[in-house]
């Protein structure tokens, strides 16, 4: 049997293309391109897109319908083409940037990513997916998990991706970004190897 391809969508999230954010983003892209069974990738900038994150509702436009607003189709088909999704953002006031946040409240719509059975838990359209959250800060590395309880975790892995049925979830989440010893092209390098190596299976994983 021969290996399967796997289709990665990345969703980049920074203003800067001379951030260090931006230099993960190539790292992953070196690393996707030398590894055999990813066969098509996708970049979304949401800033360089100008995405749109403010929801407006009325009369006319409510959020019922966010499911089939045809001005988000083209970002719905993209991930409905996905088997891998790959976040990459900065860590502002211990939570993704405002523009991820919006991207999320208008793509992850009752609908479209879950449907309402009347449980505690929804029914996750968006089974058979896996994520890889990349993730910087200025702060150290330990400053989530014993200040704030490790809430970005909490945030991303439960309240969003589990929600909406996608179980595999791997975060690299780094600090100490803006210090001179904070090992950057170590952790570059590190992302760079894990999409480089990957198998079909840790990539749908």
């Amino acid at each position: 049997m021969g290996c399967l391809t796997v289709n990665v969508l990345i969703v980049f999230t920074h203003p800067n293309h001379q951030s260090l954010s931006y230099t993960f983003l190539q790292g992953v892209l070196r690393g996707c391109e030398e590894n055999h069974v990813i066969e098509n990738v996708q970049i979304l900038d949401l800033y360089d897109e100008k995405f749109n994150p403010v929801l407006e509702f009325g009369e006319k436009k409510k959020r019922r319908d966010m499911y089939k607003d045809p001005e988000l189709e083209k970002y719905r088909n993209q991930l409905s083409w996905a088997d891998k999704i790959i976040f990459i953002y900065p860590i502002w006031w211990g939570r993704p940037p405002a523009m991820l946040m919006g991207y999320i409240d208008k793509m992850f719509a009752s609908g479209f990513a879950y449907k309402d059975n009347g449980k505690l838990l929804p029914d996750g359209l968006l089974k058979g997916k896996s994520v890889v959250c990349i993730s910087v800060m200025k702060g150290p590395t330990f400053y989530p998990m014993f200040w704030l309880n490790n809430a970005h975790k909490v945030l991303m892995r439960k309240a969003l991706f589990q929600y909406v049925g996608i179980k595999k979830v791997k975060f690299f989440e780094f600090g100490n970004m803006e210090s001179s010893k904070g090992k950057q092209q170590k952790k570059i390098k590190k992302v760079y190897k894990y999409f480089q190596k990957i198998n079909n299976y840790n990539l749908t994983s």
